[in-house]
């Protein structure tokens, strides 16, 4: 078992990842802020939802999940669709100007790693990826791979 001071250690670590945060957030264009971003992964990865599902997901409150999905319907970049066992429900669909405003965005996001991390070899780089993993595991937060 790990010493206290070495999860002492790991907390302010674990901090200090906001600064890396900002950094992804500074490449974002202004119309897509980081909640955007995070609705617009969301939908992508797991497939069509209802905003309350997505909420969930993002564990945020309803309000702030549906001021971003307004955000992203009225650029186009997610629909309503009537959800076909409850006509009173509205499911949120990525479109395809969503699909191209997230494949720049991954890019951005990409490009910035790939500029800060260029002195990393591959091995570190995997070896950081299984151990992040590993991690969001231990908290119950694994984040599947992207399906196709």
């Amino acid at each position: 078992m790990a010493e206290p001071s070495q999860y002492a250690e790991l907390a302010r670590q674990l901090g200090a990842v906001g600064a890396v945060k900002r950094d992804m957030a500074r490449v974002l264009p202004a119309s897509c802020p980081t909640g955007t971003l995070a609705v617009l992964t969301s939908i992508d990865r797991y497939g069509d939802m209802r905003i309350g599902g997505l909420s969930e997901l993002l564990a945020v409150d309803m309000s702030v999940t549906s001021r971003h999905v307004t955000h992203c319907v009225e650029r186009g970049w997610i629909e309503r669709i009537c959800d076909p066992t409850d006509k009173r429900s509205r499911i949120l669909r990525l479109t395809p100007a969503g699909r191209e405003v997230l494949a720049e965005l991954r890019l951005r996001m990409t490009s910035l790693l790939a500029d800060r991390l260029r002195d990393w070899d591959e091995d570190d780089l995997s070896r950081l990826i299984g151990l992040m993993n590993r991690l969001l595991e231990s908290f119950g937060a694994a984040v599947p791979a992207r399906p196709g």
